[in-house]
């Protein structure tokens, strides 16, 4: 865990954070840190993906529920677009509970322009062949075949796919602890893409997606902190018996890290018009931890800290750090941007008003909720200044010693 992870999501994602709140009630510490450690780069993949693009995650039961509620906070309830079962048999049973058996596939798009190429799957009758020897025949509006397993029509697949596990003398074994089947992965690309778009795997560990994509005419980019992760993506597309053909391609392995984009001088796409973002100045980049102890200094009152939305003196455990004009508003994270406001103000503004818009909002509701405006305007107005002496002084020693008072 990395503190600049917590303040990211904290500052940009409130719905992500409380989800995140939530699981460490209910599941303790590591599912919290967990879902941190997944929510970033998430993020990442809600930032990087096309607009027609859709983004599939697997997980299993032990953390279904918290990462089906961090995916609807990233990308939106309304972009949830199915709940894939994949269903398999495995060795083993319980006498416990009911053999698990399954693993569950979140479907998530950035919006309703998401690229869906609709799947068929084969429904089997109990009707018998009334015509041997013909594989294809009719029957009133739907078209029926015959295999070795009986007869059946083409249907819209379902979202319960039973799709068999890797057996241990199957071609595609790797060894590779939590290696799936290339059928599995090869459906989602079909279904989501279309050839020669890029498929993205953050996690690609036994190269079964970009050995997948290749097959499909995708183009594919594979991480993976693994070190043994390249050999084994080398291999596996070397083996003509899994990518259906003599020549293999070619592979370009990068182990450095990419350039930012989202730090430029320039856009990195002009024509879009975007709004350049530039580098963040040294004092831009003060943790909540730092910012919310310069804050407390600065709305100090004799027995506690003054909340800047209602004017009320409260011990500082009873303050939550907020933004002055919310993110939704396109307000900054640095500290000239931030304010310290006791629960109740802050559950109040939330991440749509201003300061000023909660000073508004109070004063309707009366003295229950305003306690002393002056005192609030005061307070606001001596955070203003203490925010503005840490940007022009910050990294000088009368800096560095006042925050080592602090």
């Amino acid at each position: 865990m990395h503190q600049e992870w917590v303040d990211a999501i904290q500052d940009d994602w409130p719905p992500v954070w409380a989800v995140i709140e939530a699981a460490r009630a209910a599941s303790g510490e590591d599912m919290a840190a967990f879902l941190c450690w997944l929510g970033v780069r998430l993020l990442e993949c809600h930032r990087v993906l096309k607009d027609t693009g859709s983004l599939y995650l697997h997980i299993d039961h032990t953390a279904h529920a918290y990462v089906k509620c961090l995916l609807d906070g990233i990308f939106g309830r309304k972009n949830f677009r199915n709940e894939v079962v994949w269903s398999y048999k495995t060795g083993g049973a319980s006498r416990s509970n009911f053999s698990r058996k399954h693993d569950t596939i979140l479907f998530y798009s950035l919006n309703s322009h998401y690229a869906f190429n609709l799947q068929k799957e084969k429904a089997y009758t109990k009707s018998k062949s009334r015509r041997p020897g013909i594989i294809n025949y009719g029957s009133g509006n739907a078209e029926f075949f015959e295999d070795k397993e009986g007869v059946y029509n083409l249907v819209n697949m379902r979202d319960v796919w039973d799709i068999s596990y890797i057996g241990s003398t199957d071609i595609e074994r790797t060894g590779y602890p939590t290696q799936k089947p290339l059928a599995l992965y090869e459906r989602i690309i079909q279904a989501s893409s279309n050839p020669g778009d890029m498929v993205l795997d953050p996690f690609c560990g036994c190269a079964t997606t970009p050995v997948a994509a290749e097959r499909l005419g995708r183009r594919w980019i594979g991480i993976d902190v693994w070190e043994g992760a390249y050999d084994l993506v080398a291999q596996r597309l070397n083996d003509s018996r899994q990518l259906l053909t003599e020549i293999p391609p070619e592979v370009v392995k990068l182990t450095d890290p990419p350039e930012r984009t989202d730090y430029a001088e320039t856009s990195p796409v002009p024509d879009l018009k975007l709004k350049a973002q530039r580098e963040p100045e040294p004092w831009e980049k003060l943790s909540r931890a730092d910012i919310t102890r310069i804050l407390s200094a600065a709305q100090a009152a004799t027995d506690g800290v003054v909340c800047a939305g209602c004017g009320r003196e409260l011990e500082r455990e009873f303050m939550e750090l907020d933004h002055i004009t919310p993110k939704s508003g396109r307000g900054a994270n640095h500290i000239l941007n931030r304010i310290l406001l006791c629960r109740p103000c802050n559950g109040r503004k939330r991440n749509h008003f201003t300061l000023i818009g909660l000073m508004a909002e109070n004063k309707k509701a009366g003295v229950k909720w305003m306690k002393d405006e002056a005192r609030a305007k005061l307070t606001q107005s001596k955070a203003a200044k203490w925010a503005e002496w840490v940007r022009v002084n910050f990294g000088n020693r009368e800096y560095r010693d006042f925050i080592g008072r602090l």
